[in-house]
């Protein structure tokens, strides 16, 4: 079952890596607001799309396999139906512990998946709602 308690949730913010996949170069976008307010409040966001060269004068990566660095939660913008494939490629990493997918991104199987695979589940909220009401 994705994550739903606040101890957790807290716990899971206590973490400093987030990997946006999805993340935007568009201020006025969720996509945009929600990585740079995690950049104002201390979080290392590696953006990462495959349409930007640079987001918040930090490199994109095209993908979480390009990722170097390692990531402890990934954080995603991408529609429901893209979701099983991110959660794979996070399944291929050994570093990421927690999936966590933004307000209206839900896919049941594939956070099964990642349960299964003891990674954290966080589904369909948004993370700058749940860092400003348990961390701010």
């Amino acid at each position: 079952m994705p994550v739903e308690d606040d101890e957790t949730l807290r716990e899971i913010l206590n973490r400093r890596t987030i990997a946006v996949v999805g993340c935007s170069s568009t201020p006025g976008k969720a996509a945009h607001g929600v990585p740079k307010y995690l950049l104002e409040h201390g979080y290392d966001v590696i953006p990462v799309n495959p349409f930007a060269d640079e987001i918040f004068d930090r490199p994109a990566a095209d993908s979480l396999s390009d990722v170097d660095e390692r990531i402890d939660v990934v954080c995603v913008f991408r529609p429901s139906e893209e979701v099983s494939g991110i959660v794979d490629e996070a399944l291929e990493r050994d570093d990421v512990d927690v999936v966590w997918t933004q307000l209206g991104i839900v896919d049941d199987e594939a956070a099964t998946r990642a349960e299964d695979a003891g990674k954290t589940v966080v589904q369909d909220r948004c993370i700058k709602v749940e860092h400003r009401r348990l961390v701010a």
